[in-house]
């Protein structure tokens, strides 16, 4: 997998704060959760580029069903 980049970004203080909030109801960071809005956009708009990987797994493995 090739490195990740590091992006400075700038938001609304009300923005960051609904992207909090939405980001803790799905149990994600911040930083994936935009991740995820941005990837949602760029699939909608048909512009998700074609080699792009997939999201990176995060959090603990599931446990095995006993």
């Amino acid at each position: 997998m090739s490195a990740r980049r590091q992006v400075l970004l700038r938001l609304d203080p009300a923005v960051h704060d609904a992207m909090m909030r939405w980001a803790g109801d799905d149990l994600r960071s911040l930083n994936a959760q935009v991740e995820v809005v941005l990837r949602r956009a760029l699939t909608e708009a048909g512009r998700m580029p074609r080699h792009a990987g997939p999201l990176p797994q995060r959090g603990r493995p599931r446990s095995a069903p006993e």
